[in-house]
């Protein structure tokens, strides 16, 4: 694959602009100074496949609620009924996720990989930064697959309609005054900025918001509260199955106030389904050889390179390649080894001439609507780059 050089973006205008994790622990910029040329065709056949991805994740979501399939998924047993609820209530909206792609480019087939449902990063490297260096060099910031920041925006105000017709919002919104608050971990910038931009759009799409650190937020029967203020809308950058294995009093109030129904929250606690790499066997089993899917299974797949890796995991933890007669390819170490395996056939990423890999990630809010990709090799870690792209 062929890459265009472009001009960095300095340090000085990222932090400007509210990016800060911008250079890596071995003090290499984890901004690409290439971006991705791609076809308007390519463009739109991420734009197809996520779409039709989403569909079927919709349809599998049903089947693991109705065969109470939530073990096999690795989901922990005190988050089923806050899934289940969340599940059968519209007002329950999927804000956005990205889905993992192998293949897209140079001819090669679009695969997944997997689908952040729930906690997914990039959002501002996707929605921001590499529409701002397109600016930068003076390039045609509208020639990317990139919507995402004024999807966000209209994905919001569904919350309200519930539906496709967002110009109702402000007639609903104005009976109602509702508010969001937004929640990060203390102690990470890139997820508070990351978080304190989505609540920078819902303000741009008309809500009331405001911001508090997760330790800080009061929790009750009576709903979700900063201090004395009571919020009916909440919005957490903090994975479910965190809350599930760390914070079970947590996980037993937000059920009471699911049920209660004192306040909705985002991502909803569903999207934890989705976002178990466990989901993939059951896309699996109801869609069979479907062309953009892998083979993947529960147990080792027979006379094939495969990938085994774990329910819940991030950043390439815990992952290995094996190939087929058995052995070992490559693997990462990791802190989520307890977490039930998976085992998904193998494919190779599009490679530059370097032979670095590259991972197309594709975000979702009511369509999809951003493209970036990530740069590293066979596994990609938390040493990968992010790389922008533009059509051509």
């Amino acid at each position: 694959m062929q890459l265009q050089k472009v001009k960095p973006l300095t340090n000085d205008y990222l932090e400007n602009i509210g990016f800060h994790w911008h250079t890596d622990q071995d003090n290499t910029s984890y901004i690409a100074d290439e971006i991705v040329p791609i076809s308007e065709e390519e463009a739109q056949n991420y734009y197809d496949a996520a779409n039709e991805l989403y569909d079927m994740f919709a349809q599998a979501g049903e089947y693991v609620i109705e065969n109470n399939l939530f073990h096999e998924l690795n989901i922990p047993f005190n988050l089923v009924e806050l899934i289940k609820k969340s599940w059968e209530d519209d007002v329950h909206w999927h804000i956005y996720g990205r889905f993992d792609l192998a293949g897209g480019i140079d001819g090669k087939p679009i695969k997944l990989i997997e689908f952040n449902a729930d906690t997914p990063t990039s959002l501002f490297e996707t929605a921001i930064v590499q529409w701002a260096m397109l600016k930068y060099n003076q390039l045609d910031d509208a020639t990317q697959f990139n919507s995402l920041y004024e999807d966000l925006k209209d994905n919001f105000k569904r919350i309200i309609t519930l539906n496709s017709d967002i110009d109702k919002f402000e007639e609903y919104y104005s009976n109602l005054g509702w508010k969001i608050l937004f929640s990060s971990v203390q102690g990470s910038i890139e997820d508070e900025n990351t978080t304190k931009l989505l609540q920078h759009i819902a303000s741009e799409a008309g809500f009331h918001t405001d911001f508090e650190y997760m330790h800080n937020v009061n929790f009750s029967d009576d709903g979700i509260f900063k201090e004395e203020e009571n919020f009916e809308f909440w919005f957490k950058l903090v994975p479910w199955e965190n809350i599930g294995i760390e914070e079970s009093e947590l996980a037993l109030l937000l059920t009471d106030i699911l049920n209660n129904q004192k306040a909705i929250i985002f991502n909803p606690a569903y999207t934890l389904m989705f976002q178990s790499k466990g989901f993939m066997k059951i896309l699996w089993d109801l869609y069979p050889n479907h062309p953009l899917l892998l083979e993947t299974s529960f147990e080792p797949l027979n006379n094939k390179k495969q990938v085994e890796k774990k329910c819940f995991g991030r950043e390439g933890a815990n992952t290995t390649i094996i190939n087929a007669d058995g052995s070992i390819d490559t693997q990462k170490e990791g802190e989520y080894a307890n977490h039930k395996s998976i085992f998904q056939e193998f494919v190779e990423f599009p490679q530059d001439n370097q032979g670095n890999y590259y991972q197309a990630g594709v975000f979702y809010a009511y369509e999809a609507c951003g493209l970036g990709f990530r740069r590293g090799g066979k596994i990609l870690d938390n040493y990968s780059k992010f790389v922008g792209h533009i059509i051509k």
